[in-house]
């Protein structure tokens, strides 16, 4: 898992600017869902809601400094209680009183909780300078290529050490390329030429960010890659790549999240079991908060009743599955994006409904009458009715 992904800057997601090795070769053998959407386009509630597969007025966390209540029944605590040794290396956004929430082993940074008097911050925490981010971007390593260091080896030498005693559940969560957006000498100096072969940056200061960002893409990928080398085995493994929201990335004059354009809510998601699933891709929307009831039936698990997500696994099977294709996302809770077949809406306050087959870069939205049922389902979607 990855941090603030764009779904079209790796290479298996059509992108050109970045190099991503490691991820392209597992997706090749992987299904590829090139409609997986966010449920909250915010770190937090996005985390929350994976981890719960559920929807942010389901589980009440809608903000970011919010959290589960201690011992909610994430996916991390489903397959604990199952018998799985469960890991999580890297970022999970925990930071109430129960900052473990079902995992039973924790390893890396990022594992700080809020401390109860206030004043208190976390050292290397992140936080947006806005447009400031764009001005210091360039050449360094920022805490999430600390953070994730760390992580990396973690992830390492676990494997190294698992005995297979019992099945395991491994996250390896990264925060690249999450903001700020600096970047090792080398990966930035080759990302600025693609960059400025492109033409889709104009300032100095765009051009900087873009190259520091896609260079933090290639780093992850290079992470990904020494832990997947631990891996003798891997056909036989489940393995999923996803990242909790994505990056602006300049459109609409734009950075960062906390969007329903399609750079920040569209997220890049595979599924890679080949020795069970054929490679191939599915235009169906689908979001995180369907992973949680597709690992379970995937275990061979039975799926809790109150999942606002579905499980994946027809999907998987065949392209031409059966499947509800619509997927919800939302913004303190408030703002709220539905995504039917081709058409999206965002909603309700400053209505507009996007045709992405006519309109791809959703310059032109729609307006008028048009809206009101739209309108009346994001309504209810805040009150947790997903109808």
């Amino acid at each position: 898992m990855c941090d603030s992904l764009r779904a079209d800057v790796p290479g298996f997601g059509g992108g050109t600017l970045a190099k991503t090795p490691t991820l392209d070769a597992l997706a090749k053998d992987a299904v590829i869902f090139d409609n997986a959407y966010t449920p909250a386009p915010v770190c937090v509630p996005a985390r929350q809601s994976f981890m719960m597969g559920q929807y942010p007025p389901t589980h009440g966390c809608l903000k970011f400094g919010q959290d589960l209540p201690p011992h909610s029944r994430t996916f991390a605590r489903y397959f604990s209680d199952a018998g799985y040794y469960t890991v999580a290396c890297g970022k999970l956004h925990h930071r109430g009183t129960d900052p473990m929430q079902g995992w039973l082993h924790r390893i890396g940074s990022e594992t700080a909780v809020d401390w109860p008097v206030s004043g208190r911050e976390q050292i290397g925490r992140l936080k947006s300078r806005g447009a400031e981010e764009l001005k210091l971007a360039g050449i360094g390593k920022n805490a999430p290529w600390y953070s994730d260091r760390l992580t990396t080896q973690g992830a390492e030498d676990f494997l190294h050490l698992y005995d297979r005693a019992h099945p395991l559940m491994l996250l390896v969560s990264l925060q690249q390329p999450h903001f700020p957006y600096l970047a090792t000498e080398e990966r930035y100096t080759e990302c600025m030429k693609r960059v400025q072969a492109s033409g889709r940056w104009q300032t100095d200061d765009e051009q900087r960010a873009a190259a520091a960002y896609l260079g933090m893409v290639e780093q992850a990928d290079e992470m990904f890659g020494r832990v997947i080398a631990k891996i003798s085995d891997l056909d036989d493994w489940l393995v999923i790549f996803t990242a909790d929201h994505g990056e602006l990335f300049g459109d609409h004059g734009k950075w960062e999240k906390r969007s329903f354009y399609e750079g920040s809510a569209r997220v890049p998601l595979w599924i890679r079991a080949p020795k069970q699933f054929p490679a191939g891709r599915r235009s169906a929307n689908v979001n995180l908060v369907d992973l949680f009831p597709t690992l379970a039936e995937l275990a061979g698990l039975p799926i809790p009743g109150d999942l606002d997500g579905h499980s994946l696994a027809p999907l998987l099977e065949s392209p031409d599955a059966a499947w509800r294709n619509e997927s919800w996302s939302f913004i303190n809770g408030e703002q709220v994006m539905l995504k039917s077949g081709a058409q999206k809406f965002c909603g309700p306050d400053d209505p507009r409904l996007f045709d992405l087959t006519r309109d791809p870069e959703e310059n032109a939205p729609q307006t008028g009458e048009i809206l009101e049922p739209w309108i009346q389902r994001a309504l209810a979607a805040r009150n947790g009715y997903y109808q």
